[in-house]
């Protein structure tokens, strides 16, 4: 059911929350072949862009912030001054914890000695930055614009920039990988020591070059148990090397996960800024126009360019299935009970009882968790558990 929130509503929602703040950035100088994310390559219009965020930002003043994030799209791609524009802003409207994680997104080739002058003078203590694979040829396929050794040079220059919180991303099952070059990669991304690594299956998203390929027969995707398997080896690999396996996707040396992303699977309320931007507050949610010129002329006209909704009791009961069941800790029994009641959280025993007899689930009682083999069957688990 569609609501119209006031303005005055969602500022206070937020007011009583240490919320995260998420900046969508959507400018890419070109477009990777595999990416969904609503970007533009209009690079002349980041000035404009950046004035509105910040316009947005003052609209909606009042929120106490716990983390930051930049994303995108490609932050990187922000000159120094608007960087320091964005923060500036940031810091005049919002109530910003004074230990709050700080990510900036970025991509290998934009980390300059310029941009990285620019991170010594901002409040960033996190950067997140897309390397995908250390495979050259590979990345020109993914038309990625950097090369693996400017990947790797990327993280010494940070490093020497004082960023002690590094997170990277990798990908796996492109076109013809072999599990052995996937290997490859898992080596090279622990050789550099970072104390995060997000991994993620290559998906073709309908839309992208990618799936244009696909369905030419240009390209095929890769077979599930490979997937499986380089999934399974990831994960072994990264357990060995310290890290926690502590989502899907994610891994962290120990006191490093993401406690931005950690609040989209644990249900803390956060606030998004910009084009495609999305907020939560745990009860509703709501989203910016997809594109930027129709964002920057609403928000240059005073006005908020959003819809929202109001989750029912079944779609929130199911948001927790989908983001709960992602992490390490998995669905919390008594949590069930106190939201949803004993009937809710019978039905949702029962339901997982195959997959508990299967080993796709384990439970101690108190909360109830994929296993290592139910993570490569997790769509199927979660679906079975969602209430229809």
């Amino acid at each position: 059911m569609k609501i119209a929130l006031t303005l005055h509503h969602l500022c206070m929602i937020f007011a009583y929350t240490m919320s995260g703040l998420y900046l969508h950035i959507p400018f890419c100088a070109s477009r990777c072949i595999y990416c969904g994310f609503y970007s533009t390559t209009l690079s002349h219009l980041r000035q404009a862009y950046v004035d509105a965020l910040c316009r947005e930002m003052r609209l909606r003043r009042g929120a106490q912030i716990g983390t930051i994030y930049l994303g995108g799209g490609t932050p990187s791609q922000l000159t120094p001054a608007m960087l320091h524009q964005l923060f500036g802003t940031i810091d005049e409207v919002f109530d910003v914890s004074t230990d709050a994680e700080v990510t900036v997104e970025c991509n290998p080739d934009d980390v300059s000695e310029e941009w990285t002058a620019a991170l010594r003078q901002l409040p960033v203590n996190r950067v997140s930055m897309g390397i995908q694979t250390f495979d050259d040829r590979r990345l020109r396929f993914l038309h990625r614009r950097h090369d693996a050794a400017q990947a790797i040079h990327a993280i010494d220059r940070l490093r020497k920039a004082g960023i002690g919180n590094i997170s990277i991303d990798l990908m796996f099952g492109l076109p013809g990988e072999t599990v052995d070059e996937w290997k490859n990669d898992v080596e090279k991304a622990l050789a550099l020591g970072v104390e995060h690594l997000s991994a993620y299956s290559l998906m073709y998203e309908e839309g992208t070059p990618l799936h244009h390929l696909r369905s030419q027969h240009l390209v095929e995707e890769t077979d599930d148990e490979i997937y499986i398997f380089m999934y399974e080896l990831l994960a072994s690999e990264l357990r060995k090397a310290g890290y926690e396996h502590y989502e899907i996707s994610n891994f962290a040396r120990p006191g490093y996960r993401s406690r931005h992303n950690s609040s989209y699977w644990n249900g803390t309320p956060y606030l998004g800024i910009g084009a495609a931007a999305h907020s939560f507050d745990g009860h509703s949610r709501s989203w910016n126009v997809d594109n930027v010129e129709q964002y920057i002329e609403a928000i240059n006209a005073g006005r908020l360019p959003e819809e929202h909704e109001t989750l029912s009791q079944n779609e929130q009961f199911n948001e927790l299935v989908a983001t709960a069941l992602r992490t390490c800790e998995g669905i919390d029994l008594d949590e069930v009970e106190k939201r949803f009641g004993s009937q809710r959280k019978h039905c949702l025993l029962d339901s997982a009882a195959p997959y508990l007899n299967r080993g796709w689930l384990a439970t101690d009682g108190q909360r109830l968790k994929l296993t290592l083999r139910g993570i490569t069957m997790s769509d199927t688990v979660m679906s079975d558990m969602m209430w229809v």
